[in-house]
């Protein structure tokens, strides 16, 4: 799908992402992890990553029960309390707290269990950055799948460039309704990335 707006031809995505704004249902004002000011969000790309979907906002409650999520790996709704801290997890996490850090501007990166080792390696060394979770999804409908909030893209593998491009890009969204409320002092012990 291309729209044209003001004379340039916009690619669906571009367009889609365009209109994406955070939710009236959504809650924007939190205190941030350990109490410190939130880091700056960064806008929206221009250009995103060809093959991008973007979700409706809907809220993004705290509650303190089991939440089934539309999508599986999740991209947004309702949480728990506790945010999964960052890093990478050699064992899949629970979406709950993952949605939560999502909630926070992280970006979640999900494999296929049985990813070959050494893309499971490429994906991990991105553990070591700021506001990203690397952790395998069982049943994911495809080999890697990168999550921000309300936004997702499906790879065939860790050697695909618009991982890259999504990390850099969705990381710490204005989309993201309490972007740069960290993810430390959470739930979950991470290993390192290397």
């Amino acid at each position: 799908m291309q729209e044209t707006t003001a004379g340039q031809t916009v690619s669906g995505e571009e367009a889609e992402l365009a209109r994406a704004e955070v939710g009236r249902r959504e809650i924007t004002n939190m205190m941030p992890a350990g109490g410190r000011k939130p880091d700056p969000p960064q806008s929206l790309p221009e250009d995103p990553p060809e093959g991008i979907r973007v979700y409706p906002a809907t809220t993004n409650r705290t509650l303190e029960r089991p939440i089934d999520y539309d999508r599986r790996p999740p991209t947004n709704g309702d949480h728990d309390p506790l945010w999964q801290n960052c890093g990478y997890y050699p064992k899949p996490i629970e979406d709950r707290h993952a949605v939560h850090s999502l909630d926070h501007g992280v970006v979640w990166i999900t494999y296929s269990p049985d990813l070959p080792a050494d893309q499971i390696a490429e994906l991990r060394s991105y553990a070591g950055e700021r506001y990203v979770i690397v952790s395998p999804y069982p049943g994911q409908d495809a080999p890697v799948i990168v999550t921000s909030w309300r936004v997702q893209l499906k790879l065939d593998g860790a050697e695909d460039p618009r991982l890259r491009q999504f990390v850099d890009q969705f990381r710490i969204s204005e989309l993201s309704p309490l972007s740069g409320n960290k993810c430390t002092l959470g739930v979950g012990r991470p290993e390192s990335a290397g």
